[in-house]
This record gives C-alpha cells, sequence and structure tokens, in this order.
C-alpha cells in the first residue's frame, strides 16, 4: 500500500492546528484593545519599553527556531549522528558577549533600531547600507520560511498547500498589525510552549513504539550515531569541534548580537537589567530546543534503522522524512498529528511575526522619518502599522516565487540568510572595537564582505553536482550510511548541500575555498568587514578617538591589556584617559529633538556635553526641546 495513502488528519488534527491559529489571533486582539490600545509608535514597536525578562528570553528564542530547524535538525542527526549537538557549546560565548558588550551599548544608547547605531558611530550612508541589507535578507527568509514546512506537509499529509501558507501568513499579519511588540513577544511564548510539548511528544511515543530507552541507545551506538569529540582543525569538515565551537560563535554573534528582531527584544525591556537577564535565560531554552531536536533525530533513526524504507522515505527529502516519522508515529493517536504539525507552525509564526515587526521597525526609522517632513504619532503609528500589513502580503508573495524555485534554490536561499548575517555582524564590531574605523572603511568593509559572502556562497552552489535528492538507502544498525543529499539545518536555518556520496578525490584551489564549511561563513565574512574597513580607514584618514560620538565603543583591548600600565594602555589602545572614558560612559550622546520632533543627533565636544546633561537614570539618552 502506498504510505502516502495512510497519512491523513482526522477532524481533532485540524481543531488543534485551528486552535493555535486562533489563540495567536486573540493574543494580537487582546493587545489591541488593552492598554494604550497601540496608539503610539512607543508602544506599536518597542512595547513600551515596559518588558519583562522571562517573556523576552522565551521570545527570543522563538524568534531563531524555525519550522525549518525543528524538522532540519533531526534529519541532521538522523543522517550524521550527534556532532551537531556541539554546536551548544557555542551558546556559551554567543549569548555571553552580546549580554555584555552590545546590550550595554544599544540599550545606553536608547535606540530603536540597530542601524541607529552605525549612523551614530559613522554616518548616515552606513546606516541606510546597513538597513537595506538586514531588508533583503529578512525578505527573502521570511517567503521561504511560511513555504517551506507547508510543502512539507503538503507531501507527506496532502494537506492544502497554499491553505496551509495563507492560515499562517493572514493570521500572523493581523495579530502582528493589530498587537504591535507585546502581540508578538506574547504569541511568541504561547508558540515556544507548543513547540517543546509538541517535541516531547513525538519523543515519547517513538521511544515507546522503538522498544524502549535501552534499545533506542543500543540501535543508535550500533549504528555510530554517538559522535565523539572531532578536533580535525580542517576548515572544509561539515562538523567538527572547532567548526561548530568557534564558527558557531560568529553564527550566535550575528543572530543574537546585531539582528534587529533580537535588539528590539532587548531595547523593549524596563531595564538593561532585564535585558541582560532575558539573554542569560535564552540559554537552558535554546539548549532544551537543541537536546530535543537531537533525540528526535536519534529516536527516528532507531526506529528505522535495519527496516526497509526505501519506498516509503526515498520519495522525500530530509525535511519530509522528518514530517513522515512523526504522521507515522502518531497516526494512530489523534490529536497528537495535529500537535506536532501546530509546533511546526508555531515555530513559523514566531519567525515571520518578528520579521514583519523589525521590518516594520527599521523601515520606519531608518529610511522613512529621516527622509519625510515631521509627522505626528498618531499618522506616524498608523504608518508603523500598515508597514507591518504590507510586509505581511509581501511574504506572501515571496512564498509564491519561493514555489517558483527549484529545490536546489530554496537551499541557496537559506544559505543567503546565513551568509548576510555575517557582514553585518563585521560592520557592528568595526564600529564598536576600533576608534580608528572611519565611514569610508565602514561602506568599503561593509561592501567587500557582501562580496567575499556571495563569491564563497554562489561559488559552493555553483561547483555542486546537481540532480535532485537521492533516495535513502538501504542500512542497518551496524553500517554508517553515507548522506547523498545533506541538509543540515542550523537552530536558525542555514542550510546546504554537500557532494554525492562515495570516495571524493579532495578538492584543491578554488574548490576547496569552496568546500569552506557554512559553519565558518559567518566568521570569514566578519573578519573581511574588519580587515577590509582597517586598510581603508588607515589609508584614508583613520577617525580620532575623540571625534567618535560618545557611547558607541566598546574599549575592547584595553579590556584585554588590563594588567597594562594606563598611561602606556592608552598609546597602545589609542583610548582616551580612564577619567575620559568613565565620563563617557556615564553620559552618552544628548540626543536633541526639534519642535517638529525630528531627532538629530549631535557631536559636541566633551565640555559642551558635561555642561548640557540633566540628571538621568544609566539608560541614558537626555532629551532636550529646542528651537532652532
Amino acid at each position: 500500500m502506498d504510505p502516502l495513502a495512510q497519512m491523513h488528519f482526522t477532524t481533532i488534527d485540524y481543531v488543534i492546528f485551528a486552535v493555535l491559529l486562533l489563540a495567536s489571533m486573540g493574543i494580537g486582539l487582546y493587545y489591541a484593545l488593552s492598554g494604550g490600545r497601540q496608539r503610539t509608535t512607543q508602544e506599536f514597536l518597542m512595547a513600551d519599553r515596559s518588558m519583562s525578562c522571562l517573556p523576552l528570553s522565551l521570545s527570543l528564542i522563538a524568534t531563531f527556531q524555525s519550522a525549518v530547524a525543528i524538522v532540519g535538525v533531526p534529519a541532521e542527526v538522523y543522517n550524521h549522528g550527534t556532532q551537531y549537538w556541539f554546536i551548544g557549546c557555542a551558546y556559551i560565548l554567543g549569548l555571553l558577549i552580546p549580554a555584555h558588550v552590545f546590550i550595554p551599548v544599544f540599550y545606553r544608547l536608547h535606540l530603536t533600531s540597530a542601524y541607529q547605531y552605525l549612523e551614530l558611530r559613522f554616518n548616515k550612508a552606513v546606516r541606510i547600507c546597513g538597513t537595506v541589507t538586514f531588508i533583503f535578507q529578512t525578505v527573502v527568509y521570511m517567503g521561504v520560511c511560511v513555504y517551506t514546512p507547508a510543502l512539507a506537509l503538503n507531501a507527506v499529509t496532502g494537506f492544502d498547500l497554499w491553505g496551509a501558507v495563507l492560515a499562517t501568513g493572514i493570521v500572523c499579519t493581523v495579530y502582528t498589525t493589530l498587537g504591535g511588540l507585546k502581540a508578538v513577544i506574547w504569541t511568541d511564548v504561547f508558540q515556544t510552549l507548543v513547540m517543546f510539548a509538541g517535541q516531547l511528544v513525538v519523543i515519547v511515543v517513538g521511544v515507546h513504539q522503538t522498544g524502549g530507552v535501552a534499545e533506542v541507545w543500543r540501535k543508535v551506538w550500533e549504528g555510530n550515531r554517538i559522535s565523539g569529540i572531532d578536533l580535525n582543525p580542517d576548515p572544509t569538515e561539515r562538523y567538527t569541534f572547532w567548526t561548530l565551537g568557534v564558527g558557531g560563535v560568529f553564527m550566535m554573534l550575528s543572530l543574537y548580537g546585531v539582528n534587529q528582531a533580537q535588539v528590539q527584544r532587548y531595547l523593549s525591556s524596563k531595564t538593561e537589567r532585564n535585558a541582560v537577564m532575558s539573554c542569560y535565560m535564552v540559554f537552558p531554552s535554546l539548549q532544551l530546543a537543541l537536546a530535543l531536536s537531537c533525540v528526535m533525530g536519534l529516536v527516528m533513526f532507531a526506529r528505522y534503522c535495519g527496516e526497509d524504507h526505501f519506498h516509503k522515505l526515498g520519495v522525500f527529502s530530509k525535511n519530509e522524512m522528518v514530517l513522515y516519522f512523526v504522521m507515522d508515529m502518531l497516526q494512530g493517536l489523534p490529536g497528537l498529528s495535529g500537535l506536532f504539525i501546530a509546533c511546526l507552525f508555531s515555530a513559523t509564526l514566531s519567525t515571520i511575526s518578528s520579521a514583519f515587526n523589525s521590518l516594520a521597525t527599521v523601515t520606519m526609522e531608518d529610511l522613512i522619518k529621516p527622509q519625510c517632513p515631521p509627522m505626528t504619532e498618531t499618522r506616524a503609528t498608523l504608518l508603523s502599522k500598515g508597514l507591518a500589513c504590507l510586509y505581511g502580503l509581501l511574504c506572501l508573495a515571496m512564498a509564491y516565487v519561493t514555489h517558483l524555485m527549484s529545490d536546489s534554490v530554496l537551499q541557496a536561499a537559506f544559505k543567503i540568510f546565513g551568509m548576510i548575517g555575517g557582514p553585518l555582524l563585521g560592520v557592528f564590531c568595526l564600529g564598536l572595537f576600533f576608534p580608528q574605523a572611519s565611514s569610508t572603511g565602514a561602506l568599503v568593509g561593509l561592501g567587500s564582505g557582501l562580496v567575499m559572502a556571495f563569491w564563497v556562497g554562489i561559488g559552493s552552489i555553483l561547483t555542486q553536482t546537481s540532480g535532485g535528492p537521492a533516495a535513502v538507502s538501504h542500512f542497518n544498525c551496524t553500517t554508517v550510511q553515507l548522506s547523498v543529499n545533506i541538509t543540515a539545518a542550523i537552530g536558525t536555518a542555514v542550510i546546504s548541500t554537500a557532494g554525492p556520496t562515495g570516495t571524493l578525490s579532495r578538492p584543491t584551489g578554488l574548490q576547496r575555498f569552496y568546500s569552506l564549511s557554512f559553519m565558518w561563513y559567518s566568521a570569514l565574512n566578519s573578519f573581511t568587514v574588519v580587515i577590509t574597513g582597517l586598510i581603508v580607514s588607515f589609508l584614508t584618514g583613520p577617525m580620532k578617538e575623540d571625534d567618535v560620538t560618545p557611547g558607541t565603543l566598546y574599549p575592547l583591548l584595553a579590556n584585554m591589556l588590563f594588567f597594562v600600565p594606563d598611561h602606556l594602555r592608552q598609546k597602545l589602545c589609542c583610548t582616551t584617559s580612564l577619567e575620559h572614558r568613565t565620563l563617557i560612559q556615564e553620559h552618552p550622546p544628548v540626543l536633541y529633538k526639534e519642535s517638529s520632533g525630528q531627532d538629530i543627533y549631535t557631536e559636541d565636544s566633551l565640555l559642551e556635553e558635561r555642561q548640557s546633561f540633566l540628571p538621568t537614570s544609566h539608560t541614558s539618552v537626555v532629551e532636550r526641546e529646542t528651537t532652532l
């Protein structure tokens, strides 16, 4: 019998799926009708800067725990073993550095968009380039994020493809537009709990049907799916400890350090301490999400190991195989299949709602406000809501464009998402850590980083052999299965493909360069930005630290050389004196507001700033009404 004919939803599965959508919509309506009713941009875009650390931490994980990760990581472990689990080591520095470097700087500058920092540190051109780069990255990704789980669900269960796409896109657009960031954050909390529940149910049922924990362990051990630490330093190896533990740190920094979707959550917290604590609280949640996904992959391997599933699994891609496994495990248990599908689409909703809100924010703050004449608060809020709605419709359009693409282009879209984060991380690091970096260096560095990213990414795609997904080969528990069409999902949704199975000759020259593990993309591209930016800055005339807007630098090298005498450290690091630096940290830049409401960032001398500051909290920015 055709296995596809056995996979179907029952009425209760549809009910559970509908409840998820209705609950998400209800949260949006609640925040649209309560509190300030989203009547100001401060409330709509920044949740009135009133969020506590617990909902923020769950929202931070939900933002990038996409459906691609939920179905991709188990497939990765199923095919390659638990080596991927070592990416959990990167979570330590990947969250500590944002908590103690990026959050304090951004929060004390009282930003709304992360790219406002780039104008404060460099100039408006760098800000606009950073904003446009982020918009391109997010628009490409969100269409794929909506379409991919719907396509997989359609392939396995026959669930209407465009029905799922439209339901997801419309519901998400409505609650994001009505409820603003508060609705997005609290729906993220609800959807995160649904995600964990769905994965846990699949694991428990899968272990039971496989014969218990001991039987699962025996099969995955005999099948060589339990991986040890691989200390191979070769950067072209798919996964090693260095690839995951070091390259993964840069990937995490690009996601949790400078991405607008995450920065916006930090800035919506009540206090800086709450923002830092939310970053700390993400760590156990991320580890739990990683553990659930990896264990699901092991259970899937144990369930099918030793059986002939060529005709069952061979017609599916790696991501579709995971859904087949779920439906196969839960088919006789009404409601549980619907719970996992709710889990899958919860991840999709949380990701794209964050995308809509962050896109509306950067478009309003970085592209519209600086160019348009001053507008009233009511008009600005309506325009922000209109932008969120517009991006929701654009998401559906991108899903249709994705529908017209081939599988290899889908995988390329995920690579692009990973590639663009590296150059953006690089330009922020250039500004934060290097006082000498100029705006010219930042622009050239960002451009060179993007060129490097697309060169490596597109080169790796073009040098692969063409062809569709290969069928799953026959294997048993004592045979290590070789992957034919390798699909990797990186917690935040990065997918790439590897070459054909068999004995491959070691690549040389440019081909070896193109074989670089995608886990190193963020590191390579960010270093390209920093090195190029510094070289161009020195060639065109480096900035003096006294000319840099106060509060936009983090004394990284000075902190690393804490054991060196202060006068010598000033010369080595080109930094100001300790007293000067302390004053800057205590008194960040003044944000002037014209009587018209237009924001103007000033670069007064330090003496003038000291005289102009009014007593403020540590959060920071003094707002003064002036008539020019």
